[in-house]
């Protein structure tokens, strides 16, 4: 009678299905973070638009942060403005990516820098969609204001913020080598803590004689 091998043993397949549940995880999370940042860039939206009068600013810390409400139909920071229905297409894409991109996900950072920019990139194409003059072509909602010596930053809303923060965290993983399956390179992979090596069968015994 043949003995069976035992799992795991040289010249046998595991046959055991793959583990999950980080993946699972890490989706849950990328979810979250884009529902977050979806909820705070449209409550932000629906508050400036009942309560800011756009021909007067509200000073909310003197003239270097003021709310300022702005219909934007271009980028965020009101780059390319004029380009609407071409920034709706460019988002569209941005979010069919990300939401393909994310089954592979092995990566907390990168999950949390996707997740930004999936929120911030649907919070302003439901404005593209639903807010005037028409679908594909309304017009983003900004508000925020801020001023420095050298003159005043673009006017732009929690979506934009979500989505250049996302950016810039993924920039950075991908130069420190943080890479999106959970793998890992360059300074990542030279500056990883080594695994614990297992301890062999007379490592074992030997501590078990110096116990007793």
């Amino acid at each position: 009678m043949n003995d069976a091998a035992p799992l795991g043993a040289p010249g046998t397949q595991d046959d055991s299905p793959p583990d999950t549940g980080r993946s699972r995880t890490l989706l849950i999370a990328l979810a979250a973070v884009a529902v977050l940042v979806y909820l705070a860039d449209l409550g932000t939206k629906t508050l400036a638009v009942r309560h800011l009068d756009p021909d007067e600013p509200t000073r909310v810390i003197g003239d270097f942060f003021r709310l300022t409400l702005l219909r934007n139909s271009g980028a965020a920071f009101s780059m390319a403005t004029g380009y609407t229905w071409i920034l709706t297409i460019i988002a569209l894409a941005v979010v069919i990516t990300i939401i393909r991109f994310s089954r592979r996900l092995g990566s907390a950072g990168w999950a949390i820098g996707l997740g930004l920019i999936l929120g911030g990139a649907l919070g302003n194409l439901t404005d593209r969609f639903f807010r005037e003059p028409g679908p594909l072509r309304g017009h983003v909602v900004d508000f925020l204001s801020f001023g420095f010596s050298w003159g005043r930053w673009p006017v732009f809303n929690v979506a934009d913020s979500a989505v250049v923060c996302g950016a810039v965290l993924l920039v950075a993983l991908t130069v420190l080598g943080y890479d999106y399956d959970g793998s890992r390179s360059g300074w990542a992979a030279r500056n990883d803590p080594p695994a614990d090596e297992d301890l062999t069968d007379e490592d074992t015994n030997d501590e078990g004689d110096r116990d007793a």
